[in-house]
Parts: C-alpha cells; sequence; structure tokens
C-alpha cells in the first residue's frame, strides 16, 4: 500500500492474486449514528475475506430523495481489500445491514435508516446485473458519497467514467456553481 505522505491519502494499494479493491459507502440517519458507522465497518472486516484499508471521516449531510422530515445523514466512506467477489461482497454488505437492524421490505423507498452501505467500485470491473450495479449508478451526482471516498482515495479510478473519484467530485463540484 502506498500512502502520500503529505496528506495520508492512498495512492496505490498491492493486493494478493485473487484480491479486489473495492469502495464502500456508509450512512447512518437513526440512533448514535457514529457507533452504527463504527460497528458497521468492524463487521466489515472480515480477515481474510475482508480487509478495511482505509476509512475516511464522518460527514453530516441532510438527506437526500428522502421522506420529509428525516433526519441528517453521518456519511463515510472505506476502501478494502477482498477475495469475495462483487456479489459476495454485497451480500455481506446487505448481511450487515440486515444484523444491525435495516429493514429494507415494508419501508417506504429511502427510509431513514439505521445503517445504509453501498458497493461503489469493486476494481476495475463494471457489472450490471440484477441486484447489482457497479459503479453505483448514481455515485458521481452524490456529494455525500465522493466527498468521504475522495479524502482517502481521490486517485481510484472509477470504471466507465474515464475519472478519478477527485475528478468526479471536482465535476459535480462545477455543475452546481
Amino acid at each position: 500500500m502506498q500512502v502520500c505522505r503529505r496528506c495520508g491519502t492512498l495512492l496505490h494499494i498491492e493486493t494478493p492474486p485473487g484480491h479486489h479493491v473495492a469502495a464502500v459507502a456508509l450512512g447512518s440517519n437513526l440512533g448514535d449514528r457514529a457507533g452504527h458507522l463504527r460497528e458497521a465497518v468492524l463487521r466489515l472486516s472480515d480477515p481474510p475475506a475482508v480487509r478495511c484499508v482505509k476509512v475516511s471521516g464522518l460527514l453530516e449531510t441532510p438527506p437526500v430523495g428522502c421522506p420529509p422530515g428525516s433526519p441528517h445523514f453521518l456519511n463515510a466512506a472505506a476502501v478494502v481489500e477482498t477475495s469475495l467477489s462483487a456479489r459476495g461482497l454485497l451480500e455481506r454488505l446487505l448481511e450487515i445491514e440486515a444484523d444491525m437492524g435495516r429493514r429494507r421490505v415494508g419501508e417506504p423507498p429511502n427510509a431513514p435508516r439505521t445503517i445504509d452501505l453501498d458497493l461503489l467500485v469493486y476494481g476495475e470491473e463494471m457489472i450490471d446485473e440484477a441486484g447489482l450495479a457497479v459503479p453505483h449508478p448514481r455515485m458521481g451526482e452524490r456529494e455525500f458519497v465522493l466527498r468521504p471516498l475522495a479524502e482517502v482515495a481521490p486517485e481510484m479510478r472509477v470504471p466507465g467514467t474515464g475519472h478519478t473519484v477527485a475528478g468526479l467530485l471536482s465535476r459535480l463540484l462545477e455543475r452546481r456553481s
């Protein structure tokens, strides 16, 4: 793993054969939000299948696309090294959500939640299957996703975009100004 001496961001991660580098977005807007995010990172770390390489700081943001009156989110991002397939990693994320009280069935879309985990990037792969889209199709539109990820992995390439995470964030901010 190479880390910038000046700012501490990831520059390059050497992975063993059969392993991939992936990026995961984390969010919580119910209860002990910071505690939920810490717990999710602990549960995500499952050596040797998943190793958290770097986790961003926390970013508080207003809810986007949520029912009126929804509480603000705390968001973060994690870069992981994994031997799981993209589908296997997604299943692990959904399992963590369920174990931490997230209910997807019977809830309105984007309802407040203890934990939300999204697979953003999985190596250089582009996947569009039932229930699995990588890179995450809306990550380039979401500052609450890009800002934490840019904190820890600004040079991570986002397949199919021709941009790094920092580049996508810059483009998003330019469009808004």
